[in-house]
Formats: C-alpha cells, sequence, structure tokens
C-alpha cells in the first residue's frame, strides 16, 4: 500500500473518487496508486493528484522525487533548450548581473547582448569598475570563414555586420580594464560553431547547427559543480580559442 498516499487521502478528508475527479483518471486508478507502492502515476497525474491533496509530491511519491536528482556531471546541466531564443531574457540578464568575477562573452558575434539585456553598457561599466574581468572574444569580420557563414546564413544581418555592431558598442565605452580579441584565423571555424558565454561559475553554451543563425540554434545552462566535468570542458574550449586571439586594437590599427 502507498502509506503516503492513504494518510494525504484521510488528512483531506476525501474518498479516491474525489482526487480522481479532479485529475481526471477513474477512481479504480487511484485505487491501484493506493494499492501499490512501487506503482508511478505520469508526472502531470503526480503534481495534480498532490495539488488536489495538498501535499508535496515527496510525500506520495517519493521515489520519482529521488529518481530526478542529478548525479555526478549530470548535476551541471541546469536546463536545456531547443532554440537559443527560448532562454527566457531574464535568464540572461540575471546571469551578466550576478558575474562578480568573471564576465567572458566567447560568441562569434556577441551583438545580441546590447539588444536583449537591459542597460548593458552601463552594466559592463560597472562590472569591470567592480574589479570584474570583462572580454569579448568575436570573429573577424573580415576573415574568410565570416565570409563563409555570411554565405551560409543568407540573411540581412549579416555576420560581419553584427560583429561590427558590438565593435561599434565597445568603442563607445571606452572603458579601460574591457578586454576584446578577435579569434585566430586557424581557430574561426572552431570559433563560429560553438559560442560559450560564461559567468563566473554559469555558462550558456550554443553549439550551431548547420546553416542556422545563433538564436535558432539549442542552447544549454551549465553551472559548475567540480573539476574536468562539461562547464570546465567549455570554458577550457574558450580560454584556448582566447589565448590565441588577437587584441581588436592591433587589428584594427
Amino acid at each position: 500500500m502507498n502509506t503516503g498516499l492513504r494518510s494525504a487521502l484521510d488528512d483531506a478528508g476525501m474518498t479516491p473518487r474525489r482526487p480522481a475527479n479532479l485529475v481526471g483518471v477513474s477512481a479504480k486508478q487511484v485505487e491501484r496508486w493506493l494499492g501499490d507502492a512501487e506503482l508511478t502515476p505520469h508526472a502531470r497525474n503526480r503534481a495534480d493528484a498532490c495539488r488536489a491533496l495538498g501535499v508535496d509530491e515527496e510525500m506520495v511519491w517519493p521515489q520519482a522525487v529521488k529518481d530526478r536528482i542529478k548525479t555526478g556531471n549530470d548535476r551541471e546541466l541546469v536546463h536545456s533548450y531547443p532554440y537559443r531564443s527560448a532562454c527566457p531574457s531574464t535568464v540572461w540578464a540575471e546571469l551578466v548581473e550576478g558575474a562578480e568575477e568573471e564576465l567572458f562573452l566567447s560568441g562569434y558575434t556577441n551583438y545580441f547582448f546590447f539588444t536583449q539585456v537591459p542597460a548593458f553598457p552601463e552594466t559592463l561599466r560597472r562590472k569591470v569598475k567592480s574589479g570584474c574581468r570583462v572580454r569579448f572574444l568575436l570573429g573577424d569580420p573580415g576573415g574568410e570563414v565570416t565570409r563563409q557563414r555570411e554565405a551560409i546564413e543568407d540573411v540581412a544581418l549579416s555576420v560581419s555586420t553584427r560583429i561590427r555592431i558590438t565593435l561599434e558598442h565597445l568603442d563607445r565605452l571606452a572603458v579601460e580594464g574591457l578586454e576584446a580579441r578577435f579569434s585566430d584565423a586557424l581557430d574561426a571555424i572552431n570559433h563560429v560553431s560553438l559560442s560559450v558565454f560564461r559567468f563566473d561559475h554559469d555558462a550558456l553554451v550554443t553549439p550551431h547547427l548547420a546553416r542556422l543563425v545563433g538564436h535558432d540554434s539549442p542552447l544549454m545552462h551549465l553551472r559548475r559543480h567540480g573539476d574536468g566535468g562539461m562547464f570546465d570542458r567549455f570554458a577550457e574550449h574558450a580560454e584556448e580559442l582566447w589565448s590565441r586571439g588577437v587584441p581588436v586594437v592591433e587589428r584594427q590599427a
């Protein structure tokens, strides 16, 4: 018997028929849940039943809750999105605002930060002033890989234009201590195919798919939980590209 469910029904003064009506299943189905502690209903039915009974799921189906708990490196995956554009703008804004030591934006263009994150230039100024390391790794707007990517995407707001928008914003900022580099020509193909945005121990990672522009590619939200996990692997990739990058001021000189 599921003693947790039995106790919840007794405390609520309900027979199986009442939660069955609220959940949208038969009374016999609720009786089966009640009679077999190993039987785990569908997640939506569990949530609806617990809401009807006014109890937490852990009380009624504790094993289902335990099964959802991630272990090992799986814990680093906070959330995944089928499209970068599906990640709420509040997530980007909160991660930018919360970064205290490291704000490393290594997307190929990074231009959408200036349109998606409220008061982004002012936030960058404040971050640098407070001692946070702020870095931009960009693709070379005049590079061969950039030209190839423009032909693939074939959109009005071209890759080189998006990069130049970011450069204009950075130039207007003129913040001493803010670092910006172009990735090396030999690294450009690896840079354009994977964007890593780091905010202290959180990262948003986008692997770019075929002909899709960035906002149509999937995104993973990672949070570091130990050495050698997914967060570290992607962070090391970005750091390697940065180590061979050329400072923007040198390339433009």
